[in-house]
């Protein structure tokens, strides 16, 4: 058990979730939960006090340009007080804004495409949907989700004091808990950037179509979208392409499947591009990944990733993805990797590239699942960099990496440091040794499996963390900036993520919004 200084937060004792029991496992639906019947953690956290109900409902919906308006679908109570449900669409097909006014919500009935998909070459923006700051939008039942498609855009941007918050049914009634999951789709954002591993098995190894009708062309290639019935298809030419931006952004209680390998999470994007803007992302309690990026150019910037039932991160498909300053916690009781890294075609035909490619600088990952046994997993020849990073594992191996083609692709670790498992630190498989695998850690600059973590509130650097050296993130992308120090947080004044995010039993932010399982009354 770590020191008990590394669990306090604001004065308040932090506990991780003790080792799971029986599970409860509800279908997804409004009500579709999770429960990990744990035994209550000795102290138990302070709780979140019970918000005073104090919301009346708005007169009305506004308008909105999109055909059909917004349907009034009456009211809906709970802690917070009642609200007026305004319910979007199923198409979004003009330029929509969705203002904030007090008392109201907005909800998806279902599956809401923001425009129709405009294929692969196409050009500009036809539909955009605009959200306001302080807006809550919630999935009307366990299938909604949020679709903006290829050529189509959202701008989404809150603040620090009024982010805009994604949420379930149930954490509007006041029925989520903090190991409900599962109950809603999520967002997934599309776009026209290049993707690797087509659909349909187009392309044989040698890049040439399966047909013999020519070579790769990359605007063919593509790929469909995975946790829909319906074809909804994304990928491109433009790596450069723009899906809009989400900022300052809550993603809560998400994730469904609608068949094995075939999931939404809080955030999927797909082929997006390097003009989309993603920053101050905060994923809670999903049911799969916590973000999945397949394909396309992914900067972001201030994320952070709470309770995911999967991966917490998972970049696949071609991505070239860059991330700074980003937080990982999972529940004990759920969860797999921190990093799942793969990519198509162990060989590299044409019709496989990109290589998958990520890069994630100042970062504190929370490896606390009880069902998995290493933080990071890379294979099908992905490369991953990793810099300036604390991995918290409380003795479970920090890297596993499959297959010789992904020792070949350069895994790289610049001042990074963890506790990990001292028998087995690094494990290598499917053609690579736990000695190579030591041998990529040991080949970067201040690394440290064995340190001795003395993280504060959780999150923050301590003494140990602090007397690391910090590599210069700015040599691997220009997106990167000099922070200076290693981790995601480097120290107890830093307030990156504490004013935007919410609060749980798996990590309290200290954020003034309150508890994840509540919504905020701006």
């Amino acid at each position: 058990m770590k020191n008990l200084h590394r669990t306090l937060v604001l004065g308040c004792s932090l506990v991780a979730l003790a080792g799971c029991g029986a599970d409860e496992i509800v279908s997804p639906g409004t009500s579709g939960d999770i429960i990990i019947n744990n035994p209550a953690p000795t102290p138990s956290p302070t709780p979140t006090p019970t918000p005073t109900a104090s919301v009346t409902p708005a007169a009305g919906c506004p308008t909105i340009a999109a055909t059909g308006g917004l349907a009034d679908a009456g009211t809906i109570s709970g802690p917070t007080g009642t609200w007026r449900v305004c319910e979007l669409p199923a198409l979004i097909d003009a330029d929509t804004s969705l203002p904030r006014i007090a008392g109201l919500l907005y909800a998806l009935p279902g599956q809401v495409d923001v425009g129709n998909d405009r294929g692969p070459t196409s050009t500009g923006t036809d539909v955009t949907l605009t959200i306001a700051p302080g807006v809550i939008v919630y999935g009307g039942t366990g299938r909604s989700f949020l679709v903006v498609n290829r050529g189509n855009s959202i701008e989404a941007s809150g603040t620090a004091s009024q982010p805009i918050i994604f949420t379930s049914r149930d954490n509007v009634l006041g029925l989520a808990t903090d190991a409900s999951i599962s109950q809603w789709g999520g967002v997934v954002l599309l776009g026209r950037a290049p993707v690797s591993d087509c659909r349909t098995g187009i392309y044989n190894n040698n890049g040439q179509k399966s047909d013999g009708s020519g070579p790769f062309v990359q605007s063919e290639c593509e790929q469909e979208l995975e946790g829909t019935n319906l074809t909804t298809l994304f990928g491109g030419t433009n790596s450069a392409d723009d899906s809009g931006s989400l900022e300052f952004v809550q993603i809560r209680f998400s994730g469904f499947s609608i068949a094995p390998g075939s999931e939404l999470q809080s955030l999927t994007t797909g082929g997006i591009g390097s003009g989309t803007t993603l920053s101050n992302i905060m994923s809670f309690n999903s049911s799969d990944d916590g973000m999945e990026f397949f394909g396309g150019s992914v900067n972001m910037k201030n994320v952070a990733i709470v309770g995911a039932d999967d991966d917490s991160i998972d970049v696949d498909s071609g991505a070239q993805a860059n991330m700074q300053f980003v937080v990982a916690a999972q529940r004990s009781g759920g969860g797999d990797n921190i990093i799942e890294l793969d990519s198509p075609d162990s060989d590299f035909s044409t019709a496989a590239l990109p290589r998958t490619t990520l890069q994630v600088a100042n970062f504190t990952f929370l490896e606390r699942s009880t069902a998995n046994s290493q933080a990071l997993r890379y294979r099908g020849g992905a490369k991953a960099v990793l810099a300036n990073g604390v991995i918290d594992t409380d003795n479970e191996t920090g890297a596993r990496i499959d297959e010789a083609v992904t020792l070949a692709a350069g895994p790289t670790f610049q001042s990074v440091v963890g506790d990990f498992d001292p028998a087995t630190p690094f494990r290598g498989s499917s053609g690579v040794t736990d000695a190579e695998v030591l041998a990529a850690w040991n080949a970067g600059s201040n690394n440290n499996a064995s340190v001795v973590i003395t993280l504060t509130m959780s999150i923050a650097n301590g003494t140990n963390e602090t007397g690391v050296a910090a590599f210069d993130v700015t040599s691997l992308s220009s997106f990167f900036q000099s922070a200076g120090y290693i981790g995601a947080v480097q120290n107890e004044a830093d307030t990156r993520f504490r004013e935007w995010t919410c609060n749980s039993a798996t990590l309290n932010f200290g954020s003034p919004l309150g508890a994840c399982t509540s919504l905020p009354v701006f």
